[in-house]
């Protein structure tokens, strides 16, 4: 199922080709891989709060892998990804889509909940 909320098709996809690439290189414990598909301040808090180098510190979460994305929302420059295990928050960046938000949790009229999140 897709929601684009207006978002072209191309957006839509550069965003899903994201969450995958993601999905997919934590399904291969490929941490390095997975932390260059990271939001650089997503990438920065997770590395400030492990106080270890990004790729340790990524196996450290244990986030979930997850698979397929079922919907997508995009707003502007920002997408919603829920996928069969996890959700994940984008962000639309100059060089393409990249992780906000991951491992994250809904809770009844309250914000998600994100295991790994930018600060």
């Amino acid at each position: 199922m897709l929601c684009g909320c207006g978002a072209s098709a191309s957006r839509l996809d550069g965003a899903r080709q994201a969450a995958t690439a993601f999905e997919e290189t934590l399904a291969r414990a490929d941490y390095n891989a997975a932390c260059e598909l990271l939001a650089p301040q997503t990438r920065q808090q997770l590395e400030q709060d492990s106080e270890k180098p990004f790729g340790p510190a990524l196996a450290d979460e244990r986030l979930p892998t997850a698979d397929p994305v079922g919907t997508t929302q995009v707003y502007g420059r920002q997408a919603l990804l829920q996928l069969d295990g996890d959700t994940l928050f984008l962000s639309q960046f100059d060089g393409g889509w990249k992780i906000v938000a991951a491992g994250c949790q809904p809770r009844p009229d309250e914000p998600y909940r994100c295991s790994l999140k930018g600060g």
